[in-house]
Order: structure tokens, then sequence, then C-alpha cells
């Protein structure tokens, strides 16, 4: 039964649906989007949720006056989401850029098929991962979560608007096809459930900067639009009043904090899962559908006397580099399974720097890797390493 609008309970549903409700335990209360494959299953269930719950649903004209709605109902005093898939989260960029300039907390859920253009709109893929890291023109940091079943996709959901609303920016939820489709148990346990609340302004109207940054890097307080304070939003290049300021000085200011906001927090933001690190010679680095793959590998490898484990990453961005550094330390090299041709291992291989070997097991999607193909990857690094 519900218990303040949220399911309590063991369910069977699937990952977008765990989305939905995901979403609506953490107090969204505003979905905007536009149907898309496979994602329209969050979409249909926020439609008659959200009415439930006293929230409001609105199917836009497309996928860019989606993301307007959403900054504007955040602004607003809601907590916003939308949902895509590939095709409209290209649509979303421009306006995505403009939620990283104004600092506007929402949430935004692609549930990745195969691409580019049309692609394979019922089926699996993940290569709009490096989409989610520098979709937008200019310099900002983002967070990109991604999860591996249906109860995930609820927890991780949840996480994303807490993550938007500490530090005031549009948080990813970066899921797939196979994910989204999938369907499991899910657990709800309303009392387990922590969220965070939007900061308001801890000085009076007339001594407050819209923008002026705390110790954390994030701007102290969002008022919003009736509140009293004065309020001024733009894309533009702008100083602590939120007012346009267009010269070098504040641009790199104002840029520099926007990536480093993430920067300096990535501690408290990222996440992972670690399966049999402490005596592996070779780490799978993974995440989403690919993992659940990368387990049967593991399983493999082992049966083998092959001493292997797995990184497991549930935040894909920031990448958690210090671990990997630390890792590349001590092992023979990286096995990175991913259904794109190499997008996230481009980054492993950066912050590894060639001292250890990093094999990517690409997959051009519509499909998931099977397990021998991920051995296989690791037993050629083995090879090369001896």
């Amino acid at each position: 039964m519900p218990v303040n609008g949220i399911l309590s309970g063991v369910h069977f549903m699937n990952g977008d649906e765990a989305c939905a409700e995901g979403a609506i335990a953490a107090g969204c209360r505003l979905f905007a989007g536009y149907p898309i494959t496979p994602q329209s299953e969050i979409a249909e269930r926020m439609s008659y949720r959200l009415p439930q719950v006293g929230g409001v649903f609105i199917q836009m004209e497309d996928e860019i006056a989606s993301m307007a709605a959403v900054l504007g109902g955040a602004w607003g005093g809601m907590k916003a989401m939308s949902a895509t898939s590939g095709p409209g989260f290209s649509l979303m960029m421009e306006n995505l850029g403009l939620g990283m300039m104004t600092e506007t907390p929402c949430v935004v859920i692609n549930i990745q098929r195969g691409g580019p253009s049309t692609g394979l709109p019922t089926l699996v893929g993940q290569a709009d991962m490096m989409q989610a890291r520098w979709g937008s023109h200019g310099d900002y940091g983002v967070i990109a979560l991604s999860p591996s079943s249906p109860q995930e996709a609820f927890e991780l959901t949840i996480r994303a608007f807490n993550l938007a609303e500490t530090y005031r920016l549009p948080v990813f939820v970066m899921s797939d096809e196979m994910v989204g489709h999938m369907y499991e148990r899910v657990v709800i346990d309303p009392e387990r459930i922590e969220t965070v609340e939007r900061r308001k302004p801890a000085k009076p109207p007339e001594k407050f900067l819209l923008y002026e940054p705390g110790p954390d890097l994030v701007p102290q307080g969002m008022p919003l639009f009736g509140d009293g304070y004065r309020v001024h939003i733009t894309g533009l290049t702008h100083d602590e009043r939120g007012y346009p300021v267009i010269d070098a000085e504040t641009q790199n200011r104002t840029v520099t904090r926007l990536k480093e906001k993430i920067a300096h927090n990535a501690a408290q933001i990222i996440s992972y899962e670690e399966r049999d690190l402490d005596s592996a010679d070779i780490v799978i680095i993974t995440y989403g559908i690919a993992a659940r793959t990368s387990l049967g590998a593991l399983e493999l490898a082992r049966k083998q006397g092959l001493k292997v484990g797995m990184l497991r990453l549930t935040t894909v961005w920031p990448l958690p580099t210090t671990k990997i550094i630390e890792l590349a330390e001590r092992i023979a090299g990286f096995v990175v399974p991913e259904i794109n041709l190499g997008q996230v291992v481009l980054e492993v291989e950066r912050v590894v720097a060639g001292k250890v070997p990093v094999r990517c097991v690409p997959h051009a999607g519509g499909d998931i890797h099977q397990p021998e193909q991920i051995l296989h990857a690791i037993e050629e690094v083995l090879k090369d390493a001896a």
C-alpha cells in the first residue's frame, strides 16, 4: 500500500517502472517529457502516478521543450525530471547546458538504445556515455549514475535527485534498454528512504547573492520565484548576482567553479561495487547491463583458477580515478566491457596512463556480450602481462 504516495512492500516491476517509483519516492512532482522507446514506460507510469500524489505530468511537443519545462518547474519549486533515449537525449543537450550554467537541480533519465540516429529503438546500447559527459558545449562538471537492476534503478533515481539538490545541477541516470525492460523483484521500504530537500537562502533578500558559493563551491541556497528574492536566471556568463558579465575574468571564475564543484566533492559523489579485488590479477571495470554479463565471465575465470575481480561503476561520471590508479599499481591489467565501440574505456586508459594493459571488450549494441567474449579478453591481458 502507498505511504504518503510512496509504494511500499515487494513488487515485480521493470526498470523503467522502478525509475518512476524512485522519482516519486524522492519527491519528484513534475515530469515533462515526450514518448520514445525504450523509456515510454517511465512516462506512462508517471502520467497516472503523479496525479495521485499531487504532482503534474506534461507531455511536451518534443524533448527541447521538455527540458525547458523541467528547468522552469525546478525554479518554481518542484523537484522535476524528464526521461528519454538516444535521439531525444541529443535534442535535450542545448537546454541541459542551460541547466548546467544556471545550476538548476533536476534529473534526466536516459534509457539507452542502439544508435546513432534512429538506430535500434527497441534494442540495447550504452553508446551515450560520452554524450552525458561532453554533450553540451562548454565546460562543466557532470554526475551520471548507472543501474544494473530494477532495484538499483529505483535506488539510484532517488540518489540522483539527492545529488541534484546537493550540488545544484542536472543529474543523469544512464540506464539501458535491458535494465529498463527487465522485470525483477523491487523492495520498497519508505522508512529507509532518505531524501535531500532544497537548501533555502540563509540571508535576507537584501544581502543574498544568487550564485555566491559556499566552501563546497555550491551556491548557498536557492530561492524560488515568488519568495521575495531577486532572481535573475540567464545562460550568459554571469556574476554572483546572476546578471550577465561578459569578460574573461568572470568566465574563468564561473566556469571553473561549475567544473570544480563536482571534482572538489568527488569523494562524496562516487559510488561503486567491489568484487574480489583484494586477490585479483585482472580487474573488470563495467557498468549497467554489461556488468551482469561480466559476472558470468568472472565466474568462468575463477573456475579456471584465474584471479579476476570486478569494479562495477554505479557512478560513471565522475570516474573513480583514485581507485583505478590504486588498482593499477598492483594488478596485471584491466578489461572494460561496454555496449559501445569504446567510450568509458578511453577514460580508464587515460587514468591508467600505460602502467598496465587496458583491454576494451566492445559491442555495437542490439544484444549483450557473451561471458566467453569477456573471458577471452581476460586471457589475452594475462598473456600480454606475462
